[in-house]
């Protein structure tokens, strides 16, 4: 039987106002996911070893740091918050002793970036002469790092600190910090320090020690002045 014109009117207007009450699909998600910050990627990578120490070594090769080789090294993620992570830095001398006076200390900056400071300390807790030195990354997409590995050029107070005692050979450091998450296989923390002749230092400078993730050791005690 064929369906009268004006019904048929009618059940089209209530198909229509059916699907208006319907509203938009809830399940779609219209905005793509944000990728994810590598200076974020990178503090997280950290922080998930916070409270765990490693062993490492020296493996750069620079006849400044003869007195490094073959020594026992431990890092130590002791301090972690959301502004703040310190990594005491113990080296095992000659003697048999501990030199625990570095603690590298990375932090939150101002222009939402990282810094990275170097906080040196005799063993009665005083600070050093040269001390709370270091370096920020640099601002924008290229100065962002990758959320394994960052770079942390020599900022302008710790170059006034290099020219006031003397350490001019200093004012074109670039520090370097890497780090692989907890259960990452054959995973790596690795601290550097390097200068070049090309960015004008006098001559090339490379200090690098890595540590390995799988070697877990006993936490040492705190570093000289932060008990």
């Amino acid at each position: 039987m064929i369906i009268p014109t004006r019904y048929t009117a009618l059940s089209m207007a209530a198909a229509l106002a059916l699907t208006a009450c319907e509203g938009p699909n809830l399940n779609s998600d219209p905005t793509p996911d944000r990728a994810l910050d590598p200076q974020d990627e990178f503090w997280s990578a950290l922080s998930t070893h916070c409270g765990k120490a490693y062993a490492g070594e020296l493996v750069s090769e620079d006849a400044a740091d003869a007195d490094f080789v073959g020594r026992d090294m431990v890092m130590h993620v002791r301090e972690c918050s959301d502004t703040r992570i310190a990594v005491p830095f113990h080296v095992e001398g000659e003697d048999g002793t501990w030199d625990r006076s570095r603690t590298w200390l990375i932090t939150r900056n101002d222009a939402g970036g990282l810094r990275l400071k170097h906080d040196h300390r005799h063993e009665d807790g005083e600070s050093d002469a040269v001390t709370m030195y270091g370096g920020d990354t640099e601002p924008g997409e290229e100065g962002a790092g990758s959320a394994r590995e960052q770079d942390f050029p020599v900022d302008a107070e710790s170059i006034a600190l290099f020219e006031r005692e003397g350490l001019t050979a200093s004012v074109t450091n670039v520090w370097t910090v890497a780090v692989d998450p907890v259960g990452t296989d054959n995973g790596v923390f690795a601290y550097q320090l390097k200068r070049t002749v090309d960015g004008g230092a006098p001559e090339d400078r490379h200090f690098r020690v890595e540590f390995a993730l799988n070697q877990e050791v006993e936490a040492p005690p705190a570093a000289w002045g932060q008990e």
